[in-house]
């Protein structure tokens, strides 16, 4: 994300979508009632003066919209802003809605009332350029390969197979050197563009076998790895175990999905401890904000992006005081397993700085 200009007096920042993932931090600042500014096009239905375009032809004009709902696709990588025009050329009608589709590498201006700083500190955030790594989870019975996004991760590979039994010490091995050399095959493709770093994570010496098979197959990727770990599964399940224990963390100590994940972890292990220094939902979250007992709150951002203006009003309310208190506020991305945990929780939890006792 390439932040061009901010302006809070006048309420605008512009910026420059540079990543797929920039697209989605967008999504989570642009609200509701919000103003979006950007080169857009349209149909023009009326021709009834000789230097307007054709009825049907498309023209590309800068155009301004009251924004209305906002829509993310990752898989074309879009965001699309609805709402009603407030600013464009005389051909295009004000007041119609209108959609401005927002691609990468395309400028598009955002002017709100208040800018809130967790929305300010996720455009900052997004502007420091974060590699994502690759996770290969491999063991006897297949792998799987993702790449973490700010967003989550993204399940690029998964293969199973069934290697001969131990007994079969010859097949065994040559299937095993098949196995091997389909997943490197597999690591390759994803590592080429970019040379992003890889960690192997597997069962037993299945990931050590793995590991020095890269090593003697493809030194110029093996340079790339920067972990090696143990967990209990390979495929997807060993993917989400091995983000879940924390052993990522060596190889991307700031990303954010490692980090969401963490906190997650933290959250799940007090509940299931039944220990008091924790609280989820919104009505109990709030009264341990009133008394200055939250050290981080953790809020899902669907909260934010989806809720009504009042709760989110109160939301945010809730994040300023927590941060005037010198707490952490940490929004949670609901595209991965962590989300997932915090909405079952109903969107809201909070690690205290202290044990509260419920009547």
């Amino acid at each position: 994300m390439k932040i061009i200009e901010t302006n809070l007096r006048q309420g605008f920042v512009k910026v420059v979508p540079d990543s797929p993932d920039d697209l989605w931090h967008l999504y989570n600042v642009v609200y509701k009632g919000d103003e979006v500014y950007a080169y857009s096009s349209r149909a023009i239905k009326s021709d009834t003066e000789a230097s307007r375009p054709k009825s049907g032809e498309r023209v590309s004009a800068f155009m301004g919209v009251k924004v209305e709902s906002v829509a993310w696709d990752k898989f074309l990588g879009k965001l699309r802003v609805h709402g009603i025009i407030i600013h464009a050329p005389d051909i295009i009608p004000s007041g119609a809605h209108h959609t401005i589709s927002v691609g990468l590498n395309q400028p598009v201006t955002i002017v709100k009332q208040n800018w809130q700083k967790h929305q300010l500190d996720r455009l900052t955030s997004a502007s420091e350029t974060e590699k994502p790594l690759l996770i290969i989870a491999i063991d006897d019975e297949g792998f799987g390969i993702a790449e973490t996004k700010q967003y989550g991760i993204e399940i690029k590979v998964e293969e199973r197979t069934k290697l001969p039994g131990k007994h079969e010490a010859e097949k065994r091995e040559n299937a095993t050197n098949e196995f091997y050399k389909r997943a490197l095959s597999s690591l390759r493709q994803l590592w080429s563009p970019n040379h992003n770093s890889i960690v192997i994570v597997g069962v037993g010496f299945i990931k050590s076998d793995f590991a020095t098979y890269v090593r003697d197959n493809a030194a110029d990727m093996a340079k790339s790895v920067v972990d090696v770990k143990s967990i209990n599964n390979g495929g997807v399940a060993g993917i989400h175990e091995a983000l879940r224990s924390g052993v990522l963390l060596k190889a991307a100590h700031k990303m954010r999905v490692l980090e969401e994940t963490e906190v997650m972890e933290e959250v799940m292990k007090r509940l299931g401890k039944g220990e008091n220094n924790v609280t989820y939902g919104l009505a109990e979250v709030e009264k341990a904000v009133q008394v200055g007992a939250v050290e981080k709150l953790i809020l899902a951002d669907t909260e934010l992006r989806d809720s009504e203006d009042e709760q989110r009003l109160q939301l945010e309310r809730i994040m300023r005081e927590v941060e005037q208190r010198a707490g952490i506020v940490t929004v949670v991305s609901t595209e991965h397993e962590a989300g997932s945990k915090l909405l079952a929780l109903g969107g809201i939890a909070a690690l205290l700085r202290f044990p509260l006792y419920r009547e």
